[in-house]
């Protein structure tokens, strides 16, 4: 596909559409988690009370500049995930800015926000920092690790690098989805997806009911307005990903919405389900089921 300029626009729509889907299935979300546990939960509208009141709050305390930009990369890796990847399959107003070998550049921005948060980490001062660093980091690299696996085995499969491609092929019905046609590479994936996700059982880095420390505590103001947005920005682009690459992809809104919301709706089914791993418990359930099946795929392709 050749850039033109007119993409920008339609890409910049496509990130408030997804934005302001995901500030509402997010605390749909968190809504059913809570009545889950006989909790009434958040409003459907506190997402966007929380971003105005963040955003309008300034700060005069100093960390260094790499602190502040942790969030700036963290948000960088959403935005762009989702801005390189073909929303709606079809629609030249939502293919955004994909391109020929589009996947390659979709699995560094999953990994770039993380990295990102690791170095605004290290300068925020906390004692602890290193060790969150350790467990964020060795977490996150064992989820994408089987997530890597299930994609080469579906570029093997398609004999391409192009999402766009790749939707294309699943096209014709749901039985020609990767789904069916490979499911050891969407097993792997969606196992890897359940980590990547940072909900429970996989939460432990962030473990917001027991430890009050943290990005969510260390960040304020509009910094902690930007962690907040990627938050809810970060997972959609992820599940995007996931649809096109898995899924059929969507060919209308109607049909994103839907497609979107049952997939995320795995994690949380799981999340609501399942106690907190440790971090070496969630390393060794990665090795021991999601790594060997993705293994398997890429040979079977």
């Amino acid at each position: 596909m050749t850039f033109e300029w007119i993409q920008i626009p339609y890409s910049l729509l496509t990130i408030f559409i997804v934005l302001n889907y995901g500030l509402l299935m997010t605390a749909l979300i968190a809504k059913i988690a809570a009545r889950v546990g006989r909790r009434h939960g958040i409003p459907i509208w506190q997402n966007y009370a929380d971003l105005v009141k963040n955003y309008g709050l300034r700060s005069s305390i100093t960390h260094g500049v790499m602190f502040y930009m942790g969030p700036v990369f963290r948000l960088t890796g959403g935005v762009g995930l989702l801005l390189f990847v073909p929303t709606i399959y079809g629609s030249v107003m939502f293919s955004n800015l994909s391109f020929a070998g589009d996947l390659i550049l979709a699995l560094y921005f999953v990994f770039f926000g993380t990295l990102g948060m690791a170095l605004g980490a290290a300068e925020s001062g906390h004692p602890y920092s290193a060790i969150g660093i350790t467990r964020g980091l060795s977490q996150v690299t064992m989820a994408e690790l089987p997530l890597a696996l299930a994609v080469f085995a579906v570029a093997l499969q398609y004999q391409t690098l192009s999402i766009t491609e790749i939707v294309a092929a699943q096209q014709g019905g749901f039985l020609n989805w990767t789904l069916f046609t490979n499911p050891l590479a969407v097993a792997a994936a969606m196992l890897a997806f359940l980590g990547s996700m940072m909900r429970p059982p996989f939460d432990v880095v962030l473990a917001p009911q027991e430890i009050p420390i943290g990005p969510p505590t260390e960040y304020h103001s509009s910094y902690l307005a930007l962690m907040q947005t990627n938050r809810v920005l970060f997972p959609i682009a992820k599940i995007v990903v996931y649809m096109n690459l898995f899924f059929g992809g969507a060919t209308s809104w109607p049909e994103f919405f839907i497609k979107v919301f049952l997939i995320y709706m795995v994690s949380v089914l799981v999340g609501v389900v399942f106690p907190r791993f440790r971090v070496e418990q969630s390393i060794r359930w990665f090795m021991i089921w999601a790594v060997p099946i993705g293994i398997l795929a890429i040979v079977l392709a």
